[in-house]
């Protein structure tokens, strides 16, 4: 279960997608070459949603935009097999957002997250995982084995972004975005050996600010080494968990900080994946 208030919350980006369903899977292809040539990509990019999935088109807008960006494939999988725990109709904030980080989490606010958790306990158990971990590891091998990339990434929000750190720790991808991860302890982080980037909200009662510290100086300790990575660890001011995918289109900083968070991730693979 989300550690987050912010899990639940959030907005539609504006536009429509542009790719299409391939597989169960959407599939934002890279852009046809300028000369007419034709190319296949030899690599391309994973993105893992969060909670509310493939169903909500946020995710789907932004690996349109990273395909461009990038200059690859991206493909977002079905991590829910269709039922995610939480629809987009649900997704409009049912407690005021201020768009504050400093904004502080009140009993009420805590025993609504409970309640909201406890509706979906079932749908939450669904997709923990020792279920969702093999699926999207599965996706993977698929794509290697049938596009015949040589390099596949990993970029992942909230739900996703803790998945993508369990990927990494298990050698399913060859480079790594996290943004906003729901995870409670720098543990698994520590068993990550691929180039790793994060996106870091200011406020986030998930990857707080002393397992981001803490996992920062992990990657620090490790320089020189035989099992050191590249990494980078990127803060966005004035922002909460889940800023990177569901922005607030009423604070300018956070939709600031939602394009430089595209820009962040697509610098990162093009740099580390792409290059």
């Amino acid at each position: 279960m989300c550690h987050s208030e912010h899990c639940y919350k959030g907005y539609v980006i504006e536009g429509e997608p542009n790719g299409q369903i391939v597989d169960g899977a959407y599939f934002a292809p890279a852009p046809e070459p300028q000369d007419g040539s034709e190319t296949i990509p030899s690599c391309a990019v994973v993105l893992l949603t969060d909670i509310f999935g493939l169903a909500l088109k946020n995710p789907r807008i932004i690996a349109d935009e990273l395909a461009q960006r990038i200059g690859c494939d991206v493909w977002v999988p079905d991590l829910f097999q269709g039922r995610p725990p939480f629809t987009a109709e649900e997704l409009e904030p049912l407690l005021p957002d201020t768009g504050n980080p400093n904004d502080q989490m009140t009993f009420m606010r805590k025993m609504w997250m409970l309640m909201l958790g406890l509706s979906r306990a079932f749908r939450l158990y669904a997709i923990r995982p020792a279920v969702v971990d093999p699926r999207a590891a599965a996706f993977i091998r698929r794509l290697r084995d049938e596009r015949k990339y040589d390099k596949i990434g990993a970029v992942g929000y909230c739900f996703g972004g803790a998945l993508c750190i369990r990927l990494g720790a298990a050698g399913a991808v060859d480079s790594l975005v996290v943004c906003h991860p729901t995870i409670n302890n720098a543990d698994q982080i520590r068993e990550v050996r691929v180039p790793t980037a994060f996106a870091c909200a200011e406020a986030d009662s998930s990857f707080t600010p002393a397992i981001r510290k803490e996992a920062e100086k992990y990657f620090e300790s490790q320089k020189g080494t035989e099992g050191a990575v590249e990494f980078e660890f990127k803060d966005y001011p004035g922002t909460v968990h889940g800023f990177a995918t569901r922005p607030n289109p009423k604070v300018p900083e956070v939709v600031e900080a939602y394009k430089v968070a595209l820009d962040q991730t697509a610098g990162w693979f093009r740099k580390t994946l792409c290059s």
